[in-house]
């Protein structure tokens, strides 16, 4: 394999990591299944991120983002994809939003500013803090 495309691969390591994660912990995977599915895995993001990246051209954009996936995923029919990644985003925005609006607080705390946020910005949330999805479902 030449460089060029061993550049193109996810480290093997990762690919190791998140296909163990999936198996029984008495699980062994071998060197050539993880080889397999890390080809399988980045030509699958190469495949999405070409389709994504035909579209920003098109569009004139330079920067491929998430709807931009999303919408990959739709149009290659890989539907099932398409929502899991819908649901991401949505969470992602959700967390981003509210972690902008816990830093403008303690930005107005830190600056003694006396400016006063309505209720809505300050409300606490039983949210985590962090933002924690899992895609995968066992089926």
């Amino acid at each position: 394999m030449g460089d060029e495309q061993a550049d193109r691969l996810l480290p093997i390591a990762n690919v190791g990591r998140i296909m163990k994660q999936i198996l029984p912990p008495s699980a062994k995977v071998s060197k050539e299944a993880k080889q397999r599915m890390q080809e399988c895995a980045s030509e699958f993001i190469s495949f999405v991120t070409c389709e994504a990246s035909d579209r920003c051209h098109k569009e004139n954009r330079k920067t491929v983002n998430g709807d931009d996936i999303y919408w990959a995923l739709c149009s290659l029919g890989l539907d099932h994809h398409a929502e899991a990644t819908g649901k991401y985003l949505h969470k992602y925005r959700e967390f981003e939003r509210e972690r902008a609006l816990q830093n403008k607080a303690s930005t107005f705390t830190d600056e003694g500013n006396s400016e006063t946020l309505n209720s809505e910005e300050l409300r606490p949330t039983n949210k985590p803090s962090s933002l924690e999805i899992t895609i995968m479902d066992r089926r």
